[in-house]
């Protein structure tokens, strides 16, 4: 039988019969230049010729005639009772080869582009493929405590309810009335923003609501703070929209607000990036002081504070502080944030809220990048928040994380006595650690990886000052873990053999 890819290909030829060139030659030169560059390949079967003239929607002595035309060149060879199949194309006659039929054999797509485009060196990605048994992350939920079943039954209700087939019909990039009504009475019991739908974008994750901010608020040269320590990949969003990126220090307390003061008297601040929940990497909280000053700074000097709350529901100790966003009234804070973080990837959505009219300037942008949403997902969100079941899960796998925390910070405590310094987070999936800075962490990362455990180098902070590390314990149950640290402890070891 004839494989799907060689169909594929078959529905491609075209008859033009208003050429003055016989329709067969015209099968014959088509046929002839797919099996060239091997597009058809040696030793498949042709479909009969009864097949191909309804597929061509020629005359079945038609294709017979190119048939043994291909078999006269070279090109296929007829098998009675058995079907034509294509040859090798160094078997054809090129005596017997019109012009248009000869072509450079290419077995394979091209690698490279006939053309110039422009490249980005800072966008090149940060993480890297590996087949160890383990793998570390910065701190990302488990999808093997999301509760699958129920999720697809909120999903499906809401693709087969007849009264939404109509919103599924047509594009729109202002996604579901609905889910940013429900979307709103959470962030405002959960987070205290008194804010309307005509706050809130709904993006498909942080990155992208960053991306979109980057475009409406930044020109080339403008400068933005964020902290000595920041997420890798805000900092290469930013830097590809031709930002100037000034840092400033992190300690206890988060971003250090003097040295914003003093930087503000010196240059013209655009835009202050913060994660003021929990400081990345670093897992901090920005201090009540300090965001009162921060927010004084932006109404003195001008500028735009981003404030990225990415794991708000992750708080074990208290209650989540309340972000900035909830304390400003002169519209100077832009604030992100990822809905359903507990969920498994493909149920989660990211959002913006801010002043109606950036909201309504950045909608322009995603209607060009994002322009059909994903309404289906955003009513199901929607149902699950007036429900109360992203409350129900999200109390439960907290409960879960809390215990993988503890057993994380024992394991450290335990192994690394010497080596390592560290808090217990207050929140958040990830635990910042302060490592010997006599230990080349890059070194320990490959020793790792020989013995099965991969440490992605975007975990890794190391200079002349520090060596740190972040380490997630979302992701991995108890004996995961244990045998990620015990895999670090001899990396250890051999380190200090040799």
């Amino acid at each position: 039988m004839t494989s799907p890819a060689n169909i594929s290909i078959l529905t491609t030829l075209s008859i033009d019969r208003s050429a003055t060139k016989d329709l067969y030659l015209q099968i014959v030169e088509q046929l002839a230049n797919a099996i060239q560059r091997g597009l058809l390949r040696e030793g498949s079967k042709l479909p009969g010729s009864r097949s191909l003239s309804v597929l061509l929607k020629v005359h079945r002595q038609t294709v017979v005639a190119a048939f043994q035309e291909l078999e006269s060149q070279g090109w296929v060879q007829t098998y009675p009772n058995r079907g034509v199949f294509v040859l090798s194309s160094q078997l054809a006659d090129p005596a017997r080869l019109q012009p248009e039929q000869i072509a450079s054999p290419k077995q394979h797509y091209p690698s490279r582009v006939g053309f110039t485009f422009k490249k980005s060196n800072i966008l090149d990605n940060p993480w890297t493929n590996t087949i160890s048994d383990f793998t570390m992350d910065d701190g990302v939920p488990d999808i093997r405590l999301t509760q699958i079943n129920q999720l697809s039954t909120f999903y499906s209700a809401n693709l087969k309810r007849k009264s939404n087939r109509k919103k599924l019909e047509r594009y729109t990039s202002e996604g579901s009335e609905y889910f940013k009504e429900q979307l709103c009475t959470y962030l405002h019991q959960s987070r205290g923003l008194r804010i309307t739908e005509q706050n809130i974008l709904v993006t498909r994750s942080t990155e992208m609501s960053l991306y979109i901010i980057s475009k409406v608020m930044l020109s080339p040269g403008d400068i933005v703070v964020v902290g000595s320590l920041s997420y890798f990949a805000t900092n290469m969003i930013l830097q590809e929209s031709g930002a100037s990126m000034q840092t400033v220090p992190v300690d206890d307390n988060g971003l250090d607000t003097d040295s914003i003061r003093a930087l503000c008297r010196k240059k013209q601040i655009r835009m202050v990036y913060v994660t003021s929940h929990h400081h990345y990497p670093t897992t901090v909280t920005l201090s009540a002081q300090r965001r009162v000053e921060l927010l004084a700074l932006a109404r003195e000097f001008g500028f735009a504070i981003v404030e990225d709350d990415y794991d708000y529901e992750f708080r074990y100790d208290q209650q989540p502080i309340l972000p900035m966003a909830s304390a400003d009234t002169d519209g100077m804070v832009i604030y992100l944030g990822s809905f359903g973080k507990t969920l498994a990837p493909g149920f989660r959505t990211g959002f913006t809220v801010a002043p109606d009219d950036i909201i309504m300037e950045m909608r322009k942008y995603l209607g060009i990048i994002d322009r059909q949403g994903d309404i289906t997902m955003e009513l199901a969100l929607g149902e699950m928040i007036a429900e109360g079941e992203i409350n129900r899960y999200a109390k439960k796998s907290l409960k879960m994380y809390e215990q993988r925390r503890a057993h994380l910070v024992n394991l450290l405590q335990n192994n690394f006595p010497q080596h390592v310094q560290f808090e217990s987070p207050r929140g958040g999936l990830a635990v910042w650690t302060i490592w010997n800075r006599t230990i080349n962490l890059s070194q320990l990362a490959t020793h790792c990886e020989k013995l099965g455990l991969h440490i992605p180098r975007n975990l890794l902070y190391q200079h002349k000052d520090m060596a740190g590390m972040r380490i997630g314990f979302g992701r991995m149950d108890e004996g995961e873990m244990s045998a990620c640290i015990d895999r670090m402890q001899s990396a250890l070891h051999e380190m200090d053999r040799t």
